[in-house]
């Protein structure tokens, strides 16, 4: 049976508090696979992103700014940062309406709309963090098909353009499911931190 949007996200907001634990207290400032972002911006825009969500789904008026270094939204400890924001966007996920139809940046839209992409986010920039840190994750199957079915029906210019994912990268004979989805989605999945 197919996941929804709502799934993928609890999923993923447990996935990138995994992330987040893996990445020490020292290693914040490591290049990410985000071209120009440091593992902070990768956790700053995320954070950006859930907190936009979550107010959203509250019906409060969630403002956006996130700066050209997502990193410097995060406050503290980036660890506390995180939990703070993640609790309250499983709360605000629960029971929630998926058709319920809101206002959003992009005019009105379902709530499955809305947390469509920004699920599919927690995963691929879970990936992202590990991987600044030297470290492998794997994105589960149900939810690269989520992916894939999402992303297809867009244009490759919007799929392809600013702020969404880079030209697809190619991959070897043998590459795992989710080295293939984050090389459709822009990224080098042999991509490595500096030494």
């Amino acid at each position: 049976m197919a996941i929804d949007a709502d799934e993928v996200y609890i999923r993923g907001l447990h996935f990138f508090t995994d992330a987040v634990e893996a990445v020490g207290p020292d290693r914040w400032q490591q290049p990410s696979p985000c071209e120009g972002w440091r593992a902070l911006d990768v956790l700053g825009h995320m954070g950006g992103v859930v907190r936009f969500g979550t107010a959203l789904l509250r019906g409060e008026e969630p403002g956006w700014s996130i700066p050209d270094r997502p990193g410097d939204i995060v406050e503290g400890n980036p660890h506390a940062w995180w939990t703070a924001l993640a609790g309250p966007a499983r709360g605000a996920i629960e029971g929630v309406d998926l058709d319920a139809v809101m206002d959003s940046p992009r005019g009105p839209r379902s709530v499955r709309e809305g947390l469509s992409f920004p699920a599919v986010d927690l995963f691929v920039h879970g990936w992202d963090l590990v991987h600044s840190v030297g470290r492998e994750a794997e994105i589960p199957a149900d939810v690269a098909a989520f992916s894939y079915k999402l992303s297809e029906p867009m244009p490759e210019e919007v799929l392809r353009g600013p702020g969404v994912f880079g030209p697809e990268v190619q991959v070897p004979d043998g590459a795992t499911a989710t080295q293939k989805l984050v090389a459709w989605m822009g990224r080098d999945p042999a991509w490595s931190p500096p030494a």
